[in-house]
């Protein structure tokens, strides 16, 4: 297979993380020629990566040892270092004029927020937080839209040692109930609604039940973007007046490098979502490393991926703050008024790094979109893909309508770890359809079903040394008995993701989706995105959904389902071209018992499909208990899939 793009000779050059290969090796006395060496050497030797990572980045002196202890679950980071995350902001402010955040609405221009004024707002808020009452350690929560606002709340809740978590106004009370509610918070910013494809969404009814539901809150704060009165809540406005202390430095509060940043939560499927506990040097140091040397991110960036307070890819944009990046934060829909939006949005602010999903690559294409034919994208240079594994199709169809300057750069990782595993990276060619190299730090490795390394073969991620920004624990997991199982019941002393790879010859990686929603009939294994690749190219086919569902006689029961775009039919004639793409283009051993049509596919609210859970209503669990409905974008297609679930023979 051909590269889609390779790197010049300038690329390599003034690649950021070249220039922390040169630093690496005058501090160290390494010789890394190429990445693939500097990444060895990163997972080899591991307390000399991040303790060079440190000083790269000026983060101040080492308290003691970089790597007290190396165990996995139970490593321990930095022990005796302080810091915190807000003064890695404040230190990359700027006064060149440019600003650190553009603020996008759909119904109103850009704003930008200047550096003064986030560091002004930020020190107002901290100590509005201060004056509630606010201590290290308190949580304070947001019910927001991705507005600029959320960034300054965040930040000042930083400041002051707090921990931060949050739910974008997409979710329900319910939902975002059910993740806030766990945290006993103290303060709670939100905002009266917001405005998505054209139509006023008034949270009010919402924001009132959340509260009666978080009887520990000492005061509410609320943005108004609809201009309509948040009954017993102070004003945005008031929160960030700085009228008598204009222009104050923001008074951080040093802590511990494992002490919570944030906390963030799984999709809640199955249960209540699990609250991810986060360090605030963890999360420093891997995302100075992830923006700055991975995504090649610096100070003169305009760095915009489209996201929710919700996902923890709102986190992950935040970061280009570290490194003095304008970051963009946008409210409204991806796909309103065009579905292009994203590019018109791009072509107009200079985007230079833009980031979405292979979903929403794939209804531009289907939508006939034509980025750089109708918008002017020569400010972008790199496209990040994250969410699903992005199709070669897709990478292939971007290639050609986005420039063949710009790099594509598909990332995974999660939120377990905030941030990424692999990705691109500035001096590593791309291919179609493939990661191109796992990130520095991350000893990544594809284990068979007897923990042992396979290459150009289907096997599970695993990480087998230990990175900063792990969880320092669940919420409520007083002794990590639920983080242990999360990760390291299979593979003792080892991280087990959950996704199912192929790491290729050239070091790239295939990620085929999750290996607990594997197909496997007859002992002969497909991933479902592989499927997803082939049939969602259909022209007629709006989304697709496969399960693979083990029944107790002992057969196997594998149905498609498909939601078809307006007008479209499902005629034998579709049936046969679903089947033969599907035959020609993955396996002939994977064409599904039976296509039916559906009403729809439910996701979790970050949009991710629910294949474990339906496939669990297919083996006959209790719908009641398989799924909590507030974790599911349409919860009444549950009932749906509930009704069709298989007899007992297949």
């Amino acid at each position: 297979m051909r590269p889609q793009w390779v790197p010049t000779d300038r690329d390599v050059d003034e690649a950021a993380v070249t220039e922390f290969a040169r630093f690496a090796e005058a501090e160290t006395g390494i010789t890394a020629p190429d990445y693939r060496t500097l990444w060895q050497w990163s997972v080899d030797d591991p307390a000399a990566f991040w303790r060079v990572l440190w000083k790269y980045f000026e983060l101040g002196e080492i308290g003691g040892e970089v790597l007290a202890d190396s165990a996995m679950p139970g490593a321990r980071w930095f022990p005796g270092t302080r810091l915190n995350y807000t003064d890695q902001v404040v230190r990359q402010a700027r006064t060149d004029g440019r600003p650190a955040i553009i603020a996008l609405h759909e119904d109103a221009e850009p704003r930008e927020v200047s550096w003064f004024e986030l560091i002004d707002e930020t020190a107002a808020f901290a100590r509005t937080l201060r004056t509630l009452g606010v201590r290290p350690g308190d949580r304070v929560v947001g019910y927001l839209p991705n507005i600029s606002e959320a960034v300054v709340a965040f930040l000042a809740t930083a400041a002051v040692g707090a921990v931060w978590s949050a739910c974008g106004q997409d979710y329900s009370a319910k939902a975002a109930l059910d993740r806030l509610g766990q945290l006993e918070p103290t303060v709670l910013i939100t905002a009266d609604g917001y405005r998505f494809g054209g139509k006023a969404h008034d949270k009010r009814d919402d924001i009132a039940a959340l509260r009666a539901g978080l009887p520990s809150l000492r005061a509410t704060v609320a943005v108004s973007r609809l201009g309509l009165p948040v009954d017993r809540a102070t004003p945005w406005r008031d929160a960030v007046d700085s009228t008598d202390n204009a222009g104050a430095l923001i008074a951080t509060e040093p802590v511990d490098f494992d002490h919570p940043l944030w906390i963030v939560f799984s999709s809640g499927t199955t249960g209540l979502p699990k609250g991810i506990v986060h360090g605030h040097g963890g999360v420093v140091l891997e995302h100075l490393k992830a923006i700055a040397l991975q995504s090649d991110i610096g100070a003169d960036d305009i760095f915009f991926w489209y996201t929710s307070p919700s996902w923890m890819m709102w986190n992950f944009q935040v970061a280009g703050l570290l490194v003095g990046a304008t970051i963009v934060c946008y409210d409204g829909s991806p796909s309103y008024p065009a579905p292009d939006a994203l590019w018109r949005i791009a072509s107009r602010i200079g985007v230079t790094v833009l980031g979405t999903s292979p979903g929403y690559v794939l209804a531009c294409i289907k939508a006939g979109a034509r980025p750089s034919a109708e918008h002017d994208l020569t400010a972008l240079r790199t496209v990040g893909i994250t969410g699903s594994p992005l199709p070669r199709s897709s990478a292939l169809w971007l290639g050609e309508n986005i420039g063949e300057h710009v790099r594509i750069s598909s990332i995974s990782g999660g939120t377990d770890v905030v941030s990424a595993f692999m990705g691109g990276v500035r001096t590593v060619p791309v291919w179609p359809g493939e990661l191109s190299a796992p990130y520095l730090g991350v000893a990544m490795d594809s284990y068979d079903a007897a923990g042992e390394p396979v290459r150009e073969e289907v096997g599970e991620l695993v990480i087998t040394n230990p990175m900063p920004s792990m969880p320092v624990g669940f919420w409520r997991d007083v002794d990590g008995t639920r983080y242990r199982d999360a990760y390291f019941d299979m593979f003792p002393g080892v991280w087990r993701h959950g996704d199912w790879i192929t790491i290729t010859d050239r070091g790239s990686i295939v990620v085929h989706g999750r290996s607990d929603s594997t197909l496997n009939r007859n002992g002969i294994r497909m991933g479902s995105a592989d499927i997803y690749q082939a049939v969602e190219r259909l022209p007629e086919i709006a989304e697709a959904l496969i399960i693979g569902a083990e029944q107790p006689d002992g057969g196997y029961w594998m149905p498609l389902f498909v939601v078809l775009v307006p007008g479209a039919g499902l005629t034998d004639e579709l049936r046969e071209r679903i089947e033969t793409t599907i035959r020609t283009e993955v396996s002939p051993r994977h064409i599904p018992d039976e296509i039916l049509l559906a009403p729809g596919i439910p996701h979790t609210r970050t949009g991710k499909k629910l294949e474990v859970p339906i496939k669990k209503l297919f083996q006959g669990a209790d719908p009641s208990r398989v799924v909590e409905r507030s974790a599911v974008d349409d919860p009444d297609l549950l009932d749906w899939y509930a009704a069709v679930r298989p007899p007992t023979a297949h």
